[in-house]
């Protein structure tokens, strides 16, 4: 290996299609067992790496140098190898305190959690003392060395303005997970999650919905990436380089999402948006019958309404890692709230909104077979999907129209 990641597990990373987007140069994902960690360190057969969770503590005592920026926060993202000497990196900093100021958070004179007690973590606590926070209070599981514990950070610092997230806690594939519950911080600002797959983790999600300042970990990453194949090659790369790989990354993992009620046109709208963007093509409802069987119609009148939003949920948290896909909604998807949440970790949802007058009640659909059903629905779930919107989109015009709108609000 030449270029290339090192961590423990790594089904999670997008670093190779990041480094593949920014020069001519092959880059590889290599996982390692904790115990083979110092066999490959002495072999030193690479050129360039980078050292992700939980290794950027370890393979210090195996470099030559460290620059002294790294060696102040006490981790190593990045190493080069310069003939046999190893030199030690970390481009996290930059990456971190760009995400920050990103995100529009302003640290100065305000109180600051850092979740986790990691390399990212001391990263973290360097940014947040360059960004001049007024206190800076380190949470972790066992509050040893200087931590809190999550209890004593929501009993004694409740008024904290920042949250940092440097825990791997709701990462890919253990989506539902989230470090700490934000409710419990009324006088909190904004949230940075370092967490990039999903896009946005459980803890990004709650503090949007809350109306804060909030953002996941892709540019982060990108900009990180960008610095240390600054250190790899020994040449400046220019910021627009970072903005265009930045942007082209989210529309290569955004899932579309379409919500509205049944016949809206979703499934129409939905397999012409893959078609148009070369998207995976997912039909929450015709998954279910792929798993089950049995069509929608056929479990509420067999089994219940409950039964089928069950089915649907597992559907929806199943379909939540998947990337760069439209996925139409059922029409009731949107009832449970654990769903829109799935829904939005790596996706943003799009109201197709179309006049109740022009849906037609189908025998095929039980909860809205009669026109008195179908307005009593309709009355019932419209606040809700404009309240989940990321998008909304009035849809009474023809199919192409729809299309285009939605492909220009992704463009």
């Amino acid at each position: 290996m030449e270029y290339g990641l090192i961590g423990e597990k790594l089904g999670h990373s997008f670093s190779k299609e990041v480094h593949n987007q920014i020069g001519d140069y092959e880059y590889l994902i290599h996982e390692i067992p904790r115990e083979d960690v110092p066999a490959f360190m002495i072999a030193k057969d690479f050129k360039g790496i980078n050292v992700t969770i939980p290794y950027k503590e370890t393979v210090m005592p195996f470099l030559n140098y460290i620059d002294d920026a790294a060696k102040e926060i006490g981790s190593v993202n990045t190493i080069v190898n310069k003939d046999g000497v190893l030199y030690g990196y970390n481009t996290d900093f930059i990456g971190l305190k760009n995400l920050i100021l990103s995100t529009g958070l302003d640290l100065c004179g305000k109180k600051v959690l850092i979740l986790g007690t990691g390399g990212t973590s001391k990263t973290s606590l360097a940014v947040s003392k360059a960004m001049k926070a007024r206190e800076i209070v380190v949470v972790s599981r066992s509050a040893a060395n200087g931590c809190v514990s999550y209890q004593q950070a929501v009993e004694e610092h409740s008024d904290a303005a920042v949250i940092l997230n440097a825990t791997p806690c709701g990462m890919f594939p253990k989506l539902e997970g989230c470090p700490i519950d934000i409710d419990n911080f009324p006088k909190l600002e904004g949230v940075v999650d370092v967490i990039y797959n999903p896009l946005r983790s459980r803890l990004v999600l709650d503090a949007q919905k809350r109306g804060l300042k909030a953002q996941g970990g892709l540019l982060m990453l990108v900009q990180q990436a960008i610095a240390a194949a600054q250190f790899f090659f020994g040449k400046p790369i220019e910021q627009d380089v970072c903005d265009r790989i930045y942007r082209k990354l989210v529309g290569q993992k955004l899932n579309i999402v379409l919500a509205g009620m049944p016949g809206s046109g979703k499934t129409t709208v939905g397999k012409r948006l893959s078609q148009d963007l070369g998207m995976q093509f997912i039909d929450t409802d015709e998954e279910i019958v792929s798993r089950t069987g049995k069509t929608p119609s056929e479990i509420i009148t067999q089994e219940g309404e409950q039964a089928f939003r069950d089915i649907e949920a597992q559907v929806c948290a199943d379909v939540a890692g998947k990337t760069h896909c439209v996925i139409a909604t059922g029409g009731g998807a949107i009832l449970r709230e654990e769903n829109v949440r799935h829904l939005k970790n790596n996706g943003e949802i799009f109201f197709i909104d179309r006049n109740l007058e022009m849906i037609v009640p189908t025998g095929d659909r039980p909860l809205t077979n009669s026109l008195d059903k179908l307005k009593a629905t309709y009355e019932k779930r419209y606040p809700i999907y404009k309240a989940i919107a990321d998008h909304h989109i009035v849809s009474d015009n023809d199919v192409e129209h729809t299309v285009e709108t939605i492909k220009g609000a992704v463009r």
